[in-house]
């Protein structure tokens, strides 16, 4: 018989010959295996004296309710007493039910067929959620012959949130289920139209690429998550949700051979993700001449998405080089400069001064580019000039920006000469010392960094526009006197003073007048006892500031209030005692020393830091309370920020088990929720760490709700 059990198929006789097959044999052997009390598939059947079967767990019910309403135990079929309430198993039924899922699923079409009209789908689905991993697998693999080439099947399986249930499996320790599940999400896949639905469930893309990378799958199991990834490409949501976990290509692979709408968007969304160093080098390489084109030559919105992936791809100094090789500089200078009906909005300015910031401050020599027709470089008069003329005629934003610029060619030896050239010819140095005073911090640092690498070489031109009534000398003094740490803004401003010239009378005279030597003196002291927390600016900012006292003593001869400051504050004494001390960065084994630590530039030392802290976090003591201290030390931000940096594998594995712990606490894991950059640092380190380390970033990933957490869904698994 065509369409029957022997493998057979004849189209014209299919709908036929499965109708009388159905109901000749599917029929009464599925109403065999139905409880009549629970009306599901059976898979404990037991049998009564009667010869009644149900299921174990509904006629033990059946039999609780008879006796606790005082009612006689009688057969829920039947309703005629019964004797015994005996429940003999009936192993033979259970094993047929076996048997015939399995029988009804070999792979051929009639057979399918034949599982999807007699809604045996459901019943299989059902076994998923069995509490014995045999029978859980055996479903798995049964639901893989089900749908295998056959799209109307997998459209049945995948309503409803079987899906999902299926995903699940992919975290399960047992690598059996866990192979059976890729299998199984591999043939979906293939799918076009399960590929969203795929990609949707919290969690599948993440694991998926997770497998992908590591080392204790087996081989078939990382080239089905493989294949079933790139089956999932097809949908372009799919791609982003695959970039944002650490497997770049595909997006990449779209902004180089993408249609023109889907470049734009995915080198938009290249623009959003965080990327660990490393990775910028890599798309840089990949994809930085496209973005420069699409930069050059798109619409406003084309060039909006260019800059903005160009942005995040140049704020590492190597990827950043790899711009600069590829062309970057000569359009971004021109889209700075240019006024007219093709400029860049101002908003995109701003972007494209941050990244002419980027590379300029990679230490690549940008006075071998030429930029125009006639060989101009950046550090060419005409365009400094340009520069500054931006600098005077734009907003706090864009001036910080180009004010880190000008920091970043001032930078070099090799530029900073024709950078001082040029500020002097143009008469600029008034106006870029007027940034001392702005409010907005980033801007005034900027300006003050600047300064201080043009004080070698124009030294006595900035003591002259800082003396007088103006109030930038009192800013400089006021920046230095903060009492918030020391800063980066705060060394720069000790080291600008320092380089001022030590005989300007006049200057030292203004600076005595102001209280500015009381206030240095006090810092000192301060960082001499132990005060002030130390940080990797405590170094630069302390010999800033003993330079700026020495002042005092090319003025002793002249100055009686400089004699009476030398006295009243036992200079001499203060002097000699710094020359003698040696331990600047010793502190004492406390939290808020602990947690200064942490920005220190040697790893040793904050290994050291790191792991003294999280003695406040270790399973023999109360952790909130921990968590607590640390909160009050300000501690979070410094640990997350060393979980960021990565310098070595040690502080990894130190950072993201600090990290774990901290985010148990609910009001923690719901601020870093929202922090990219943290996210992206613990799935790298899922991805790539130790095998512990990978659990303990897992188990991080769940407390800010990355990976779902599949704990308690499937009831006693034997």
């Amino acid at each position: 018989m065509a369409g029957s059990w022997d493998g057979s198929y004849d189209p014209g006789s299919q709908s036929d010959d499965s109708h009388h097959f159905e109901r000749l044999h599917i029929e009464p052997l599925y109403d065999a295996f139905v409880c009549p009390l629970t009306k599901q598939v059976m898979r404990d059947p037991v049998t009564l004296e009667n010869g009644q079967t149900f299921e174990r767990e509904a006629i033990e019910k059946w039999f609780k309710e008879c006796r606790e309403s005082g009612r006689r135990l009688v057969c829920p079929l039947t309703q005629k007493e019964l004797k015994s309430a005996d429940l003999n198993p009936s192993i033979a039924l259970r094993n047929t039910i076996e048997e015939f899922t399995q029988r009804i699923c070999q792979k051929n079409r009639s057979n399918k067929h034949v599982v999807r009209n007699a809604d045996l789908i459901p019943m299989i689905v059902d076994m998923l959620k069995s509490s014995s991993r045999k029978v859980r697998c055996k479903a798995l693999e049964t639901l893989l012959a089900v749908v295998e080439e056959d799209e109307d099947n997998k459209a049945i399986l995948a309503e409803g949130d079987t899906v999902r249930t299926i995903v699940k499996f992919l975290s399960h320790e047992q690598s059996k289920e866990r192979e059976e599940a890729v299998s199984l999400l591999y043939e979906l896949s293939k799918s076009e139209a399960l590929c969203e639905k795929i990609g949707s469930i919290n969690g599948a893309i993440l694991i998926l690429v997770g497998m992908t990378s590591s080392k204790s799958e087996n081989i078939s199991t990382v080239e089905k998550a493989d294949k079933t990834l790139e089956n999932l490409e097809k949908c372009e949501n799919n791609v982003r949700q695959m970039a944002e976990n650490g497997r770049l290509q595909p997006l990449l692979t779209q902004i180089l051979e993408g249609p023109p709408e889907t470049k734009h968007s995915m080198a938009a969304y290249l623009g959003d993700l965080v990327l660990n160093n490393d990775v910028k080098v890599h798309v840089a390489k990949t994809v930085g001449e496209s973005l420069i084109n699409i930069m050059k030559s798109g619409n406003m919105q084309s060039r909006e998405a260019a800059l903005k992936a160009l942005n995040q791809i140049s704020s590492f100094d190597a990827s950043s080089k790899v711009l600069i090789e590829a062309g970057i500089l000569p359009p971004l200078v021109r889209d700075l400069f240019t006024v007219g009906a093709n400029q860049l909005p101002m908003r995109l300015k701003e972007v494209s001064a941050t990244i002419l910031s980027n590379v300029v401050n990679s230490g690549y020599d940008v006075d071998s580019i030429p930029i125009g027709l006639d060989h101009q470089t950046l550090v060419s008069e005409d365009n400094v000039h340009n520069l500054l003329h931006l600098i005077s005629n734009t907003g706090p934003p864009i001036e910080c920006k180009l004010l880190q610029v000008l920091v970043g060619l001032t930078n070099s030896p090799t530029t900073v000469l024709n950078v001082v050239a040029a500020i002097k010819s143009s008469g600029a140095t008034i106006s870029l010392v007027q940034f001392i005073e702005v409010p907005q911090k980033d801007l005034r640092m900027a300006s003050i960094k600047l300064l201080q690498n043009l004080s070698p070489h124009m030294g006595q031109e900035l003591a002259e526009a800082l003396r007088g009534t103006v109030g930038q000398l009192s800013s400089l003094i006021r920046v230095i006197s903060e009492n918030t740490g020391i800063s980066e803004e705060q060394a720069a401003a000790a080291g600008l003073l320092a380089e001022l010239p030590e005989r300007d009378v006049g200057l030292t005279r203004q600076m005595l007048d102001e209280g500015a030597f009381q206030l240095i003196i006090s810092r000192v002291v301060k960082i001499k006892q132990g005060d002030i927390r130390g940080t990797r600016f405590v170094t630069p900012f302390l010999e800033g500031l003993v330079r700026v006292l020495s002042r005092v003593t090319f003025v002793l001869s002249d100055e009686p209030d400089a004699v009476a400051l030398c006295r009243e504050y036992g200079l001499a004494a203060l002097f000699v005692d710094l020359l003698q001390t040696n331990g600047i960065d010793n502190v004492q084994m406390a939290v808020h020393k602990l947690v200064a630590l942490l920005d220190h530039t040697n790893a040793k030392v904050v290994e050291a830091a790191l792991a003294a802290l999280s003695t406040l976090l270790d399973d023999g003591v109360d952790i909130e309370q921990g968590v607590s201290v640390l909160c009050e030390a300000e501690g979070i931000k410094p640990i997350l920020d060393v979980l960021l940096e990565k310098q070595t594998e040690n502080l990894r594995r130190r950072a993201v088990w600090v990290v774990e712990r901290l985010l148990r606490n609910d009001d923690i894991a719901y601020e870093v929720s929202g922090d990219q950059n943290v996210s992206t640092a613990l799935v790298d380190a899922f991805h790539h760490a130790d095998y512990r380390t990978r659990q303990i970033a897992e188990r991080a990933l769940k407390h800010v709700d990355k990976i779902p957490n599949f704990s308690g869904i499937f009831p006693n698994m034997g």
